[in-house]
């Protein structure tokens, strides 16, 4: 009988049954099941690199690279642990009965591995009620941890990163950051729900409800500027709170990256795309040639629209609103990169070279 990937059957792998089955569900569309028939060579037959391999299902002979040889039964103890792994693939290996595989990248899951040791909290920590990362289920999601927000962040930032955010307490109606302030704080919502509205014509407009594992804030501590919006909470609830010299160190610098005008003109000559994100009337008065036009404040709902695929470069006027705009993309999984210094900088390189 065949197999199906499932939390079940990622909770009897090594070292997967450590992530608990909310960490396991965000795992499953990185999986994939490989059927080879009897007499195959399953190593032979399929490409490996880069790939973690587990035997699931049926009867295999393999050599291993130290020249020992074994027979491996799907679903036995033994073969909880992977059958390849870097440089311990097979050599050779030959299907006693129909076999199937379980493959998964081996970068995703070290990525997730890391992550979740660093994230979960000491026993000390448990006592003191701190918080167990491993539960902000949007915070962790694998998009994020391999192509999101996390993912640039070198591993000697993840524990110092964890350690700086402070748990809040936040009642129902309590407005944590107000339109027109200015920027301190990063949040992550640990529980609760919140509201963000913006004063439209001297009335508030609802714009996003944001739930457990989103974060807010971002906005007017990359582009150092006041708040752009007001965030009250919907409910009582918990928030995790960093501050704009924690944000910058830890999180920004590692995201945000830059590129010079002539670095950005020879990645947009090799397919990336120019993002605006000034307004229409300033696009339409010197906007770049080709240039998507996503003005700042429309820059999350317009990036579901985005491909993943593509490199985006963000540019304004001075560099200041395409900062945020960049990092926005960045921590939604997009690789977009920021025009240093904006356009202004772009012309003034561009003069002195002429």
């Amino acid at each position: 009988m065949a197999e199906t990937v499932s939390v079940e059957l990622l909770a009897r792998l090594q070292p997967l049954m450590s992530l608990g089955s909310e960490g396991l569900r965000e795992l499953l569309p990185r999986c994939r099941l490989h059927s080879f028939a009897r007499d195959a060579d399953p190593f032979q037959a399929a490409d490996w690199s880069g790939q973690v391999a587990y035997l699931v299902r049926g009867q295999l002979w393999a050599r291993m690279p130290d020249g020992t040889s074994r027979v491996l039964v799907g679903g036995h103890e033994f073969t909880a642990s992977p059958v390849a792994r870097g440089g311990k693939t097979p050599v050779g290996s030959k299907a006693i009965t129909e076999v199937e595989l379980l493959s998964l990248d081996e970068d995703t899951l070290d990525i997730v591995m890391t992550w979740n040791q660093l994230a979960a909290p000491s026993e000390s920590a448990k006592e003191a009620d701190q918080t167990d990362w491993r539960m902000m289920s949007g915070m962790f999601a694998v998009d994020n941890l391999t192509v999101g927000t996390f993912a640039s962040l070198p591993p000697a930032n993840i524990q110092a990163l964890l350690a700086k955010f402070r748990r809040v307490p936040a009642k129902r109606g309590e407005t944590i950051i107000k339109q027109g302030d200015p920027g301190d704080y990063y949040y992550l919502i640990e529980s609760g729900r919140c509201k963000v509205s913006r004063l439209v014509a001297g009335s508030p407009v609802q714009l996003a409800e944001l739930k457990e594992g989103d974060a807010f804030g971002e906005d007017a501590l990359v582009a150092d500027t006041v708040r752009n919006a007001t965030v009250t909470m919907n409910t009582d609830g918990t928030l995790l709170r960093l501050s704009k010299q924690d944000f910058n160190q830890l999180l920004l610098a590692p995201l945000l990256l830059k590129v010079s005008g002539d670095e950005a003109a020879q990645r947009v000559a090799s397919g990336a795309i120019w993002i605006d994100v000034r307004f229409p009337a300033e696009y339409q008065s010197d906007g770049y040639p080709g240039a998507l036009n996503i003005p700042l404040n429309d820059i999350r709902q317009a990036s579901a629209a985005l491909d993943t695929a593509k490199e985006y470069i963000v540019y304004c006027q001075t560099g200041r609103r395409s900062s945020a705009a960049a990092f926005l993309l960045s921590q939604r999984g997009f690789h977009a990169v920021l025009l240093d210094g904006g356009m202004r900088a772009r012309a003034g390189a561009m003069e002195s070279v002429e």
